[in-house]
C-alpha cells in the first residue's frame, strides 16, 4: 500500500471512529478549559487522520508518513517546551493528554511524536546552546524536521553505562563509531542526538545531521509489535561530529536518563490512552454481540471483567493526573516516573487482553483495534525502561540499595 493509496483511504473511512472516554471519577472536572480543548483537539485529529488508516498501516508495516507535519500541525512535539522555539509553552498535564489521545490512536503514533519531543527536542532545549536550540527546535516543533535519540545499542540496553559508542578528540572535530538499535524515527529522521563516550569513559551528547559521511540508518524489518511505527539502527562508521554539535551542558549518564524521565511521563499518559480504547471497544461489543439469547454484557463474567477495567483504568487516569500536578510543580521524582510508567502499561496490558478475550475470535482480527494495541504495548512495556528495571529504580527508592550491581 502506498502513501497515495492511506491518503484515499482516509477520505473513504471518515467518520467511522465513534470512540468515548471513560471518565468515571469525573476527572474532567479537574482539568481546565484549556486541558479540554487541547484533550480534544488532538482526539478530533486522530479520529479524523489516524483512526481511518491506522489498522491498514499495521498490517502491511506502513508508518503514515503524512502525519509528521500533523503532528507539528496540531502542536504534539514537544508542547511544554517555551513558545519562542516554536513550542507550545504548555503545561504537563497538557503535554500528558496529548500522549494519551495520540496512543488511543496507536502507540506507534504517539511514540513518533514521544521521541521527537522528549528525546530529541528536549535534550536539545535543556542541554543545547541557545545557537543550537535557534537552529534545530523550531524546525523540529513544526515537523519540517524530524529527529531520532540513540542510547540503547546492540549489545547494551538496560545498562547504558557499558555503551560502547565512542568519540575520539581531532582537534577539530570528534570522530564517532559505533552502532545503535531499536531507534523509533530513524530509518527518516533529519537530525539525531546520540550518547557516546569520549577517551576517559564520559558519556557526551551530540546533534548528528543526516547526509554527515559515515552516518546510516538501515530500517528494522519483521516486527510484530509497532508495526506502523518507522524503527531503525543509528550505525556510526568515523562520522566527523563538529565540536559546534556537541550538546556543551550536560555530562555522564545524566544527560540521557533526563531524557528519559520526560519520556516515560508521557508513556505513562499513554498507555492510558491504549488502555481505554480497548475498553470502549469491549463495552460497544458486549452491548451488541448476542449469545444464547441476550447480549454478552448482561452475563456476570463479562460485567466482571469490565468493572475490573474500569476500576484500573480510573486508578490510572488519577495517578496520571497527580503526576502531572508534581511535574508542572517541579517535584516529580524519576521513581515517581517509574511508578507510573510501570503501573499504567502493565494495566494497560492486562486491559488488552481481557478484552482480547471478550470479543472471541474477532478480538484477533483487525476489525477491531485490540490486538494492534495488545502487540504494540508488548514493545511499550520493554523500552524507556523495562518492566523490571522500574521495579528495582523503587525498590533503591524504598529501601537506599542499589540491586543493579
Amino acid at each position: 500500500m502506498t502513501q497515495a493509496e492511506l491518503l484515499e483511504l482516509k477520505e473513504k473511512q471518515a467518520g467511522r471512529d465513534h470512540y468515548q472516554q471513560p471518565d468515571f471519577y469525573a476527572i474532567d472536572d479537574l482539568l481546565t478549559e484549556e486541558h479540554k480543548l487541547i484533550r480534544d483537539t488532538v482526539r478530533d485529529w486522530v479520529k479524523r487522520e489516524i483512526s481511518p488508516v491506522i489498522d491498514e498501516c499495521c498490517q502491511h508495516a506502513i508508518f503514515p508518513d503524512y502525519i509528521k507535519r500533523g503532528l507539528g500541525d496540531i502542536g504534539c512535539y514537544a508542547p511544554q517546551l517555551p513558545a519562542e522555539y516554536g513550542c507550545g509553552g504548555l503545561d504537563y498535564i497538557s503535554y500528558g493528554l496529548a500522549m494519551q489521545e495520540l496512543e488511543r490512536g496507536d502507540s506507534g503514533v504517539r511514540s513518533t511524536a514521544s521521541v521527537q519531543g522528549s528525546l530529541v527536542m528536549y535534550p536539545i532545549y535543556k542541554f543545547g546552546s541557545e545557537e543550537q536550540r535557534r537552529k534545530y527546535l523550531p524546525k523540529l516543533a513544526t515537523g519540517e524536521w524530524m529527529g531520532c535519540f540513540g542510547l540503547t545499542e546492540p549489545n547494551h540496553g538496560s545498562d547504558p553505562s557499558s555503551m560502547t559508542s565512542k568519540i575520539e578528540d581531532k582537534g577539530d572535530y570528534y570522530l564517532l563509531n559505533g552502532a545503535k538499535m531499536w531507534i523509533s524515527n530513524s530509518p527518516f529522521a533529519d537530525v539525531a542526538v546520540v550518547w557516546a563516550k569520549n577517551e576517559e569513559g564520559i558519556v557526551h551528547g551530540m546533534i548528528l545531521e543526516r547526509g554527515m559521511e559515515g552516518l546510516s540508518t538501515p530500517e528494522t524489518h519483521k516486527k510484530w509489535s509497532l508495526r506502523a511505527s518507522a524503527t531503525g539502527e543509528l550505525v556510526f562508521d568515523n562520522v566527523k561530529v563538529p565540536k559546534e554539535n556537541i550538546l556543551p551542558n550536560v555530562r555522564g549518564l545524566k544527560g540521557p536518563l533526563t531524557c528519559l524521565n520526560s519520556a516515560r511521563y508521557g508513556i505513562s499518559w499513554g498507555a492510558v490512552g491504549a488502555a481505554m480504547d480497548c475498553y470502549d471497544t469491549a463495552v460497544r461489543y458486549c452491548k451488541e454481540r448476542k449469545q444464547f439469547g441476550r447480549p454478552i454484557g448482561g452475563f456476570q463474567l463479562q460485567q466482571k471483567k469490565l468493572a475490573e477495567m474500569l476500576t484500573e483504568i480510573t486508578k490510572a487516569q488519577l495517578l496520571c493526573w497527580r503526576l502531572g500536578n508534581l511535574m508542572d510543580q517541579g517535584k516529580a521524582t524519576p521513581a515517581q516516573i517509574s511508578l507510573a510508567k510501570r503501573n499504567n502499561v502493565d494495566m494497560a496490558l492486562t486491559v488488552a487482553r481481557t478484552a482480547r478475550q471478550m470479543l472471541g475470535g474477532m478480538g484477533i482480527t483487525g476489525d477491531y483495534p485490540i490486538m494492534r494495541h495488545s502487540m504494540n504495548l508488548e514493545s511499550v512495556v520493554t523500552y524507556e525502561g523495562t518492566h523490571d528495571i522500574h521495579l528495582l529504580i523503587l525498590g533503591m527508592e524504598i529501601t537506599g540499595e542499589n540491586a543493579f550491581t
